[in-house]
């Protein structure tokens, strides 16, 4: 029998994510997830024997985290695109899954002899994200019944061996599932065990509150608590467990986590560095992809339980800098570490990474190790089904921004909103309203901390400032076709990086010195080989620019799109900019020397320099030094 309803036990989120299905990407967003779908994600299935032939599936390859890894990103990417060819390939998946659930409960491979051990629990983690998606797209009742059958299994299996490993660091995921499943059946069990899943794993919000790792690590000092993705999952944990725990010490958890991090090991992107553990603040160490994307589902979660809107403009930053610059354009290739300041990629022996392998920032199939390749596929399409989300006042609140249409009820009423727009590259923004008749009800509209002077155009023809890094709210009677517009001014910041170098922003772009590259296929055949990545043109430049008016030295050109949109072609911006070069700023262990210490001098003659939106960088330089005025 379920246990009793107990609705007070679980504290609701300021903001409810849509089932999948009900925000439709348009514009450049459909076009990149298109391009995401044309690439290895759509394929990996085919040809790389981890998904291929994974142990999850009934194969003798990989049968740990790989394979739901694949899958909790392609669920996702299928309903988002109704791509039938997809959807068989999710749908096999699925049946496979829990048709061959264990008689006891549990999910998946109970042994994979190289990562996990018996009972491992977390790659079912990621099994869990997928299915749950999966649920909310076909409304398959197979999948309570799994989830409830596995998670039995698990309560008795924690209290013979408690979390370990991975998933002592990564409890907080799971939670996630325990408090979905919750919110469906409201069995009070699932309630407890999830304060046991707590109970054994780590407990980020304290480390945080005595943060130990304030430099690079060393070797000798490697541990998964350091480790960047652990990092990246961790995020969430204080909002995650505040819903449970009802405090405002967990409410405020991840804000501390995120200043912690930012501080010691910050990125222009948004992210931070880990190459592949901790690893300071500059801006030639890597950060893993993994961690990307991780670091983006952690906000999408956040931004759901604590409605927040900074961590729209956090989400943002991420989704349109770190994200599409870790990719090959097409999608077929990726890297396993980034950098902001990332002059070569190459295979070499003296590397600057932390702990990482001789291949780590090529672009290639699999470089370095096999997680991201398998874990890169929910950047774009989870960004995607977390733009918009229901308000607790019965209406819509517009999270993140890209093209889109958003389909739902409200008070039993189909409702549709279709933003068009090409943000973040431009400034404005249309929504229109599409219902069958007149219906009232509010619309919540994030307005960035950096846009001081938005504006909010009305149906009724008025133009109202609005405060930025909050929710502009927006309720009226709606009739079909009703459209308003916002206005997100777009002003050139400078910020400081390490040794007070600029970072040039504007919105929620970075703009990247754009450097010419050679790509050299060493290993494979195309479209899935491995390249290195030589720069053309010289790098090291140290901009003539006034910090507090940066307008007065900066021009922004857009100009129209190419078909790729997120690489040096296709970029539809650039922004000009005066430098001179520094002939003694050089590579140091094959990356780009960390910047010399801002303002410098230098006797180069003055040249114009073209900037482009980081995420439609390969090569470049997003920390630069400033010249002595």
């Amino acid at each position: 029998m379920p246990d009793s309803n107990d609705e007070g036990a679980l504290l609701g989120k300021m903001l409810e994510p849509l089932p999948l299905g009900e925000i439709r990407p348009s514009g450049w967003l459909l076009a990149q997830l298109r391009i995401q779908a044309a690439g290895l994600s759509g394929h990996l299935d085919e040809f790389w024997p981890d998904v291929a032939k994974s142990g999850w599936i009934g194969g003798k390859a990989e049968g740990w985290e790989r394979g739901p890894y694949w899958l909790d990103g392609v669920v996702p990417l299928a309903f988002l695109l109704d791509d039938e060819t997809l959807k068989v390939k999710v749908r096999r998946w699925v049946d496979y899954i829990l048709e061959h659930q264990h008689s006891d409960g549990w999910l998946g491979p109970v042994r994979d002899a190289h990562y996990g051990y018996e009972y491992d629990p977390w790659p079912a983690y990621v099994t869990l994200k997928a299915l749950t998606q999966y649920y909310e797209a076909v409304r398959d009742r197979r999948v309570i019944a799994a989830m409830q059958r596995f998670l039995r299994r698990l309560d008795k299996v924690l209290d013979q061996q408690p979390l370990k490993s991975w998933g002592h660091f990564r409890w907080a995921d799971l939670v996630v599932s325990i408090h979905w499943l919750y919110e469906q059946t409201h069995e009070r069990w699932l309630l407890d065990l999830a304060a046991k899943v707590r109970a054994q794993g780590f407990d980020w919000h304290a480390h945080f509150e005595n943060f130990p790792y304030k430099e690079k690590t060393r070797p000798g000092e490697y541990n998964l608590a350091n480790h960047v993705v652990n990092n990246a999952m961790a995020i969430k944990e204080p909002g995650v467990w505040s819903r449970q725990s009802d405090t405002a010490a967990g409410r405020r958890g991840a804000f501390t986590i995120m200043e912690m991090l930012d501080t010691y090991h910050g990125q222009a992107t948004g992210v931070f560095t880990g190459d592949e553990h901790l690893a300071s603040r500059s801006p030639s160490q890597g950060t893993e992809l993994c961690a990307v994307v991780e670091y983006m589902y952690s906000l999408e979660t956040l931004i759901a339980i604590l409605g927040d809107a900074r961590l729209g403009d956090r989400l943002e930053r991420i989704a349109f800098n770190a994200l599409p610059a870790t990719f090959k354009p097409d999608m077929w290739a990726h890297q396993y570490d980034q950098q902001v300041n990332q002059v070569v990629c190459r295979v070499v022996e003296d590397r600057i990474w932390t702990n990482n392998d001789v291949d780590s920032n090529i672009f290639g199939l699999d470089p370095n190790f096999g997680c991201c390749t398998a874990n890169m596929h929910q950047g774009w399409p989870k960004f995607a089904t977390h733009l918009w989300m229901r308000s607790p006042d019965g209406g819509l609140a517009a999270v993140a921004y890209a093209p889109s249409t958003v389909r739902t009820e409200l008070q039993g009423q189909p409702v549709a909103i279709e933003l068009q727009t090409d943000y973040p590259f431009g400034d404005r923004l249309r929504f229109t309203v599409h219902v069958p008749e007149p219906a009232r009800f509010p619309i919540l509209l994030r307005i960035p901390e950096w846009a001081a002077d938005a504006e909010v155009g009305t149906p009724g023809g008025t133009v109202e400032k609005v405060q930025a890094g909050s929710f502009h709210r927006i309720e009226q009677t709606w009739t079909d076709g009703t459209a308003i517009t916002l206005r997100l001014p777009m002003k050139p910041q400078i910020t400081r990086g390490y040794h007070d170098s600029a970072i040039v922003s504007r919105g929620p772009l970075v703009y990247a010195l754009r450097i010419g590259e050679e790509w050299k296929l060493i290993k494979g055949e195309p479209p899935h080989g491995d390249w290195e990545v030589y720069p053309t043109t010289p790098w090291n430049y140290a901009l003539d620019l006034d910090p507090a008016a940066p307008e007065s030295s900066i021009r922004f050109d857009a100009h129209a799109s190419g078909p790729s949109l997120f690489s040096p072609e296709g970029a539809p911006i650039k922004a000009l900019v005066s430098g001179r070069r520094l002939p003694r700023w050089d590579l140091e262990h094959n990356a780009a020397a960390p910047p010399p210490q801002s303002p410098v001098e230098s006797s180069q003659p003055l040249e114009t320099l073209t900037l482009l939106p980081y995420g439609c960088t390969n090569l470049r330089v997003a920390e630069f030094p400033i010249l002595k005025r």
